[in-house]
């Protein structure tokens, strides 16, 4: 059995001056199981266990999930550890914690079963690694701060929009070849999904926050229609009290003593209790 890495020991420079929070936990994480990989290697094998495959995805179904946090080898864990910290810093800052963990999981998750829907009944291989995640913060990072520069091996400075348009067309061409222990159909799927994700994010928003503006809207239109007559019974109730206050109750016809009554019983049911 192969295991498929996700992976290009390709450097970045960028200068990001704090670790956020969700990138730290992230890293934790990934750093954490492993070692424990390392730990329990004689005893147990987690790759198997947590590591994603057409075979044992069935009862397995965590997989899909724990698959991002498994590595193999420690170039591999910190080359995405570390690109992870350099472009998801800043989406972190932005977006906030959760927003930004949510749309990692739904890249990684996402590109995960993209690859296990292209190797149903067709390769007992086992995908680990964060790339697929990694490939979406990218993805991201270019949409949000295309002009930006990055410098490949240190030495060769290149605008964020070229940067990532080159590595989607290598993982294109890439994904159609056989033999690679580097899943590139999942580097192309994690950019894939973040792509429209993003984007369909976006006019989501719109769309929720035009209703939302709608609703307020007609709460609002609603209750000064509602307060209007209010104001209009309540004037009402006052003329009647004011001419029973002058000329006596007897002065009121059976009709306004029943509007009288009704109207201030409207009144006081409306008002806010305590």
């Amino acid at each position: 059995m192969r295991y498929q890495f996700q992976s290009h020991q390709t450097q970045f420079t960028w200068n990001p001056r704090t670790v956020t929070n969700a990138i730290k936990i992230l890293v934790i994480i990934n750093v954490g199981m492993y070692l424990l990989q390392i730990i329990t290697a004689s005893q147990l094998d987690m790759i198997r266990i947590f590591g994603l495959s057409t075979e044992t995805i069935w009862p397995m179904i965590w997989q899909p999930i724990t698959y991002m946090f498994m590595h193999g080898g420690v170039w591999h864990v910190a080359i995405n550890m570390f690109v992870l910290w350099m472009f998801g810093t800043e989406l972190e800052k932005i977006w906030g914690k959760n927003e930004f963990l949510k749309y990692y999981f739904v890249t990684g998750i996402g590109a995960g079963l993209v690859w296990l829907l292209f190797n149903i009944g067709g390769s007992n291989a086992i995908l680990i690694g964060a790339s697929g995640a990694v490939y979406g913060i990218l993805m991201a990072y270019g949409l949000m701060f295309p002009n930006r520069t990055v410098y490949i091996y240190f030495l060769f400075p290149v605008k964020v929009k070229y940067f990532v348009i080159f590595i989607g067309t290598i993982a294109f061409f890439s994904s159609m070849g056989t033999g690679s222990n580097i899943s590139h159909l999942t580097h192309l799927s994690g950019m894939l999904i973040g792509y429209l994700y993003l984007r369909f994010s976006d006019h989501w928003r719109n769309i929720m926050f035009n209703l939302r503006k709608k609703i307020v809207e007609m709460k609002s239109m609603q209750k000064g229609k509602d307060n209007q007559k209010k104001m209009k019974l309540q004037q009402e109730v006052d003329i009647l009290l004011d001419k029973a206050n002058i000329c006596g109750w007897e002065s009121l016809s059976d009709e306004e003593q029943d509007k009288l009554q009704s109207s201030s019983r409207i009144l006081s049911s409306k008002k806010p209790k305590d």
